[in-house]
């Protein structure tokens, strides 16, 4: 015998996964009631997260720039609040 409990996803997930149609499908009717075009937006396709991407900086403009110096800070120059 099996719970209930661990045979609920088997109930959801196809009903999750219609949710987005059954949108589509409503809002179409709703648009076409008020004389409107209803267009489903266009949807990204999923990238690979481990792909690396396309465009990168090249090493030749790594080269290139140079590096920021920052000014030595002397012990007694910091800044103190005089009143």
């Amino acid at each position: 015998m099996v719970c209930l409990a661990c045979l609920l996803p088997l109930f959801l997930v196809p009903i999750v996964n219609i949710l987005p149609i059954l949108f589509h499908i409503i809002m179409g009717k709703i648009y076409r009631v008020f004389g409107w075009e209803y267009r489903k937006p266009e949807r990204v396709p999923p990238a690979c997260p481990y792909k690396p991407p396309t465009t990168g900086v090249s090493k030749q403009a790594e080269a290139d720039v140079e590096p920021i110096s920052a000014d030595p800070v002397k012990p007694g120059t910091v800044d103190v609040k005089k009143d």
